[in-house]
């Protein structure tokens, strides 16, 4: 447990260069104003410092670390954002805008067809859930017209059934699509508004707030939310407002502070997008790997599966990297109407358990070829690992040739599990494979190892390093499966 974090600690906490823009490379959300501000240097006005003075008083002097002990594995749910965005025309769209309807169809679809069983739990709204106006005391209220039960009637009819309810707010003075927000004077009551609501989940957002307001609201709502007693899972946007690396971006403290954060820009509907994403994360991961584990993860956004942009190969490969990367698993689709190929992906029992492994280890890039396949591995318990090959490939199915010691495996039989044909075989480290990849696809493997890994294998002063196992000559290579 981190000791107490005094008043004192959040103003010796700014950095000295305010210059970054408060936005950093996240882009605004489709079809809402573009809310960035450069104004980062903007200073809190005395008022403002009373506020905060008054509030962290009033706060019990407990740990600010986030010791929850909450999603010690990846979360994984539904999420509304990306296919549902922010439409609240219930009068023309009634199955779909954002309302209490939509959440408990999604929550009936997680519950009676085979998704929670799987872990998929989480039902979260996202942004335009409430009404313009807080109540007379002062809480956030959610719409009258579309949430008519309220929120706390949605997490009960979501707890009945087994699942988790997660929601959405915004630490400047409105959310991303101009919805009250969670200033610094308000982030005590919404905290204990959430827990009374018997909200499980809370992501943080940060329109329309500056650099100086972030490093104080994201920590004082993480101190929040553990004082009501309530156990609430943290997810919070930071890094994305500032830039995702360090040195702007402390992981050490987002570690201590939130569950999970988002990294970088909003997914959209598109390989394109998924492209971007992965690129970002596998091209930053000596930063971001480290900051990953148990009851901390990096988040990538949402899984498009079953939505409009992405071919059942490109599907898989989202699933495959977002399993590699110990990623929050977070379908933003029409479970009411998904196809069976997106959902066969989504419920692939070795696909999530790569992602949910204990471990926690977040996996990396360990080669880039010329030819345009890739090379993923994560190691898992059990003395396991995954592998992942991916193709960029726009042409044509591509015969990747390697061996197990190429990847430097150490010396052994090895058995293997394509994840997505459920097909095994047993191969020595020495003996040369085809894996047939297709274009934007992926071959996935699950590797029971018979010794334990030794990750400096891997690396030769901060690069991947080949083995020195010559090619057999007189070896045909088998085609894998």
């Amino acid at each position: 447990m981190t000791p107490f974090l005094s008043f004192s600690y959040f103003l010796n906490f700014f950095h000295d260069d305010h210059s970054i823009e408060v936005f950093g490379s996240l882009p605004p959300r489709e079809g809402l104003q573009d809310m960035r501000t450069t104004s980062s240097s903007s200073s809190l006005s005395f008022r403002m410092y009373l506020v905060l003075i008054a509030f962290a008083s009033a706060l019990p002097l407990t740990a600010v670390a986030l010791d929850n002990g909450l999603m010690l594995t990846p979360p994984m749910g539904w999420l509304a954002w990306e296919r549902f965005r922010c439409d609240i025309d219930c009068d023309q769209d009634p199955k779909n805008c954002i309302s209490e309807n939509l959440f408990i169809d999604m929550a009936d679809r997680l519950s009676e067809d085979g998704w929670r069983e799987l872990g998929y739990v989480y039902v979260n709204i996202d942004d335009c859930w409430s009404s313009m106006e807080r109540d007379k005391q002062g809480r956030l209220q959610a719409d009258p017209k579309r949430f008519p039960g309220g929120i706390h009637k949605l997490s009960r009819y979501l707890h009945d059934r087994g699942l988790k309810l997660g929601i959405y707010g915004d630490m400047g003075s409105h959310t991303c699509g101009g919805y009250p927000g969670s200033p610094l004077d308000q982030i005590e009551i919404d905290a204990q508004t959430f827990a009374d609501w018997e909200v499980d989940m809370f992501k943080f957002d940060g329109c329309y707030s500056s650099v100086t307001e972030q490093e104080l609201g994201y920590p004082l709502m993480s101190k929040a939310l553990n004082a009501t007693g309530r156990p609430i899972a943290y997810s919070c946007s930071w890094p994305a407002y500032q830039g995702g690396l360090p040195p702007k971006v402390n992981y050490t403290l987002l570690g201590e502070i939130c569950n999970l954060w988002r990294n970088y820009a909003d997914i959209q509907d598109s390989w394109d997008s998924v492209l971007h994403i992965v690129d970002w994360f596998f091209d930053n991961q000596d930063d971001l790997t480290p900051a990953a584990g148990p009851g901390r993860w990096n988040d990538p956004d949402m899984l498009i599966v079953g939505d409009f942009g992405l071919s059942m190969d490109q599907s898989r490969t989202q699933m495959a990297l977002w399993a590699i990367m110990a990623a929050p698993l977070f379908m933003s689709n029409d479970l009411r109407t998904i196809s069976s190929g997106a959902r066969s992906i989504l419920q692939n029992k070795m696909a999530i358990s790569i992602n949910q492994d204990p471990l926690g280890f977040q996996g990396r890039r360990i080669l880039k070829e010329k030819s345009g396949i890739e090379v993923y591995w994560r190691t898992l318990s059990g003395n396991a690992s995954a592998l992942v090959f991916f193709s960029r490939r726009n042409d044509m199915p591509y015969r990747y040739k390697t061996s197990l010691s190429k990847l430097n495996y150490p010396a052994g039989s090895y058995k293997i599990v394509d994840v997505f044909t459920d097909k095994t075989a047993m191969l020595k480290d020495s003996t040369d494979f085809v894996v047939s990849v297709n274009p934007t696809g992926v071959v996935m493997w699950y590797v029971s190892a018979p010794a334990k890994l030794n990750m400096r294998l891997f690396y030769k002063g901060g690069q991947f390093h080949r083995s020195a196992h010559d090619d057999d000559e007189n070896t045909i290579p088998r085609v894998f499966l």
